[in-house]
């Protein structure tokens, strides 16, 4: 079980960090996606960081989010800047003991997701 945290309203253009952490065991070697669903749409993945560090994003985020690790807190974070309207979404973090992309279904654990709100 994961649990984020850091999911708050905000102006656009605005800033804001969520993080996610395990409630029990560790993450550090697994590879932890953030997904996000708006209100009427499917879910859909954001980034992803593999053990490695190496992280992919999704082209309506690049160079506004950075998604980080912090072993020794067992905690990876996700920066987010220049906030727009369509980023408005339940953010979920996701992790996968093997290779996860941005789809849902290559995802084993689950947090129960923050509410992020931009207007």
């Amino acid at each position: 079980q994961l649990v984020e945290s850091g999911g708050v309203s905000v102006e656009a253009g605005g800033s804001l960090v969520i993080s996610c952490a395990p409630s029990e065991g560790t993450i550090t070697s697994d590879c932890v996606g953030w997904l996000r669903q708006a209100p009427g749409k499917g879910r859909e993945g954001v980034v992803r960081i593999n053990s490695g560090g190496d992280a992919r994003y999704a082209d309506s985020v690049k160079g506004r989010f950075t998604i980080s690790r912090d072993n020794a807190k067992n905690t990876v974070y996700l920066q987010m800047n220049s906030l727009k309207p369509e980023d408005t979404a339940m953010y979920y973090c996701a992790a996968s003991r093997g290779v996860a992309s941005f789809s849902a279904m290559t995802y084993t654990s689950w947090g129960q997701g923050t509410q992020v709100t931009v207007s």
